[in-house]
């Protein structure tokens, strides 16, 4: 992307989602689909699910009243699906909850899914159409703990929180739920015991089936105490949904010395291989850099600095990555202001001097010249 094409500041776009929501609050948004376009570089939270995920009956479902927790709480929050529905309260309706949906079937589509997507925290309510099909119940436990599985190897950096499923109407079916239920919480400690981040939250006690509006989705104080249930649960992980005031925990603006720009992620992305580049500082998301003890400095909270393909030339493309602990993802801060990459012993450097938006990093032999120069919010 050429400096011409970088959009301008996110501050802009992100307060014109808002005017949007606000001006569609009292209609209701329809369709299915990607719709990436909601995406405002925050962090990404994939509520996973069948059709109370999706809002049957009160169409946004927990989505709305969580949003809106989110949104009173200054969280910057994206969140991200293949699926899009709810009404304009709802400040963003991406979501991958499908109506029908077992276990089973959500699995074979996962994987997928949370590559495109790369969630930081994933939201799990899913076994309700296995016991309303009557589909293998004995084994819906051991399904649902494979699905996990398949969660944790495609983004192993994130937090994920499965959910006992609502209570169900029917006598009969409740019995069954409750049965699937009582396996979670095994399930669950014997995913956190081996090294995942899998959480645990107790839905069925929050909802009673008087809260439901047909027996099996729940009415919209029904999906507001689903709401109530997963803020309750985000906000118990420490950076599941970054810091109040955006962004991920603890994360800082670096900015250069000779450009006066700040290190910033192109077009605001998010995806593997997204280039780093300089760009008016703005206070958004994408130029937000934490430093962790073992050499990265990560943005959004899972992705890290990374030089691109272990290249150790000058003028090997700076880009983000998967955090995955090698040593082009570690960085050292010199006394001078210099930024040197561990692997490659060479410096992060704007090229050839310049101080345009949008001119894209490399790393280059270090000179401690002012295009190599950087630094950080508060220092």
């Amino acid at each position: 992307m050429s400096a011409a094409q970088e959009p301008r500041p996110r501050g802009r776009r992100w307060a014109a989602a808002l005017i949007a929501a606000v001006l569609l609050a009292a209609g209701t948004v329809t369709g299915t689909g990607v719709a990436a376009a909601e995406s405002n570089g925050g962090v990404r939270v994939m509520p996973l699910g069948d059709s109370i995920t999706e809002g049957t009956q009160v169409p946004g479902g927990y989505r709305i009243g969580l949003w809106q927790r989110l949104a009173a709480g200054r969280y910057t929050i994206d969140f991200v699906g293949s699926q899009f529905n709810g009404p304009g309260s709802l400040g963003d309706h991406d979501h991958e909850g499908h109506p029908g949906w077992r276990i089973d079937q959500i699995d074979a589509s996962v994987s997928g899914w949370l590559r495109t997507y790369t969630p930081r925290s994933v939201l799990l309510h899913l076994g309700t159409n296995d016991i309303l099909q009557n589909y293998n119940v004995a084994g819906a436990p051991q399904r649902l703990s494979t699905l996990i599985d398949h969660i944790t190897a495609a983004v192993p950096d994130a937090d994920v929180f499965v959910a006992t499923i609502i209570p169900l109407a029917n006598s009969g079916q409740e019995s069954a739920a409750r049965t699937f239920n009582a396996a979670i919480p095994g399930i669950v400690q014997n995913k956190a015991s081996s090294g995942k981040h899998v959480h645990l939250v107790d839905m069925h006690s929050k909802l009673t089936t008087s809260d439901l509006i047909d027996g099996v989705h729940p009415t919209s104080g029904g999906y507001d105490k689903m709401a109530a249930a997963w803020y309750a649960a985000l906000q118990s992980v420490s950076g599941s949904i970054g810091q109040p005031g955006g962004g991920s925990s603890g994360g800082t603006a670096i900015k250069g010395v000779g450009s006066g720009r700040c290190l910033d992620v192109s077009g605001a992305s998010q995806a593997n291989g997204a280039q780093a580049q300089i760009y008016d500082c703005n206070g958004q998301p994408n130029q937000q850099w934490t430093p962790t003890a073992s050499g990265e400095l990560r943005v959004y909270g899972g992705k890290c600095l990374d030089v691109y393909n272990r290249g150790t030339a000058d003028g090997t493309g700076v880009i983000i990555w998967d955090c995955n602990g090698q040593n082009n993802q570690q960085w050292r801060f010199n006394a001078d202001g210099t930024i040197t990459a561990v692997g490659a012993n060479k410096c992060l450097d704007v090229p050839n001097y310049s101080t345009a938006n949008g001119v894209k990093l490399q790393i280059w032999s270090c000179s401690g010249a002012d295009n190599q120069r950087w630094t950080r919010a508060g220092s």
